[in-house]
């Protein structure tokens, strides 16, 4: 019985010992290897929805900064759905702020009744309300006219102070431009057009470049230099930031001149008129434009250069596709004769807008010669040429209209 003990005792020890025995190195290494790792995995996910929750909250953020102004980002950037030529881009600005002037003024009369008159100027308006900046920038830069070599040398083109948000690409557009006498009032030649190169995410931006104008001494009193800064955009149309004008009779002879003037607001040049006839159809729901004649003032060679004109017409921010005339030779007076159909919304509705372009050609590239807008809302001669056209159903009105450029 003892020895019974003894050996039940020794099994009992045995078995205590053989649970008492450690992890062997294998185990202990895989199972911290397996706990790190399910700590990176439970660190991973805390990350990422911290990550969801802070991308929710600057949603939240940016849509309560920008609710106010959806309207107006909606109209500059989506309201057509296609690239529109530049003019008739202005044209849907200028009545989109027409509109949100004329809203204010409203209310501004029903709160104050003291006002007997409403005043009509909704630029002035737009310009109280503080719509567009006050200082458009400066702009520095010299000249020099060689007489010796009739040549006119532009150099030192920098500019500062443009209205920008931050620091964003520019670029300079430089147009020598030449007075002709003629019946058209301001009627202007553009002799040579140049483009500095762009600088790019600069606040102060020094182009560097060097712009040489064949100049004959006897134009130079008649001749006048036009600067203007655009903000450059890859992806969409250049932004006018503004404009100089220097007259170049007030240049000396082998004298360099160092100007430095602020930008003022852009302003077009006649460079020729086109002759255009307008037919309202109301009973197709339809108007007729028709280009007959065009007279230009292209002082370049035209040999081997040839013309054609795209009307664009667009209607209560709907815009119609547009249409090309065939081409032409360039001369001075550019006989056209053909007419196009646009289909247009019911007659008491017509609020439309007529851009007619011409382009002059060449083997590998275009050029834009001068552009006419038509409209309701347009100004002095098309307004009224409009106007007659609605007044004379089915008979088609002509008229001479100024190329703008």
């Amino acid at each position: 019985e003892e020895q019974h003990t003894i050996q039940k005792s020794s099994v009992m020890l045995d078995l205590h010992s053989s649970r008492m025995l450690p992890f062997s190195n294998t185990w202990k290494y895989g199972i911290l290897a397996l706990a790190i790792l399910f700590l990176l995995v439970a660190l991973t996910i805390l990350t990422c929805q911290l990550c969801q929750l802070q991308k929710c909250n600057r949603t939240r953020k940016k849509k309560r900064c920008h609710s106010r102004g959806w309207v107006r980002m909606k109209a500059v950037n989506g309201i057509w759905g296609k690239k529109m030529p530049p003019l008739l881009h202005d044209a849907a600005k200028q009545s989109n702020a027409d509109i949100k002037a004329s809203t204010l003024m409203l209310g501004r009369s029903q709160e104050l009744s003291s006002f007997s008159e409403i005043p009509q100027d909704f630029s002035s308006t737009s310009s109280d309300l503080g719509l567009l900046p006050r200082s458009r920038g400066t702009l520095k830069f010299s000249l020099l006219y060689c007489r010796e070599r009739c040549e006119l040398l532009l150099t030192g083109l920098e500019a500062w102070g443009l209205p920008s948000r931050g620091c964003a690409d520019s670029a300079v557009r430089v147009r020598l431009l030449r007075h002709i006498p003629s019946h058209i009032p301001g009627l202007q030649c553009m002799v040579q057009e140049w483009k500095s190169q762009v600088v790019k995410n600069c606040c102060r931006p020094a182009f560097g470049d060097h712009f040489v104008f064949s100049l004959q001494d006897a134009e130079v009193e008649k001749s006048t230099l036009k600067l203007e800064v655009q903000r450059f955009d890859k992806y969409s149309r250049n932004a006018v930031l503004g404009e100089v004008r220097v007259t170049l009779s007030e240049l000396k002879a082998s004298q360099s001149l160092v100007l430095c003037k602020e930008l003022q607001k852009t302003t077009k040049d006649v460079v020729g008129e086109v002759l255009v006839s307008l037919k309202c159809l109301p009973i197709s729901q339809r108007i007729e434009v028709g280009l007959l004649k065009a007279k230009t003032t292209s002082p370049r060679s035209t040999a081997e250069k040839n013309v054609y004109a795209r009307i664009d017409v667009s209607c209560r921010r709907h815009r119609e596709k547009h249409q090309k005339s065939r081409p032409r030779a360039h001369t001075p007076l550019i006989i056209f004769n053909e007419t196009f159909l646009f289909h247009m919304p019911e007659p008491p509705a017509w609020d439309c807008t007529v851009l007619i372009s011409i382009y002059e050609v060449d083997s590998d590239s275009r050029h834009l010669i001068g552009q006419a807008t038509l409209g309701r809302r347009r100004a002095n001669e098309a307004a009224d040429h409009w106007g007659l056209m609605i007044k004379s159903i089915q008979q088609p009105v002509a008229k001479w209209h100024p190329l703008l450029i």
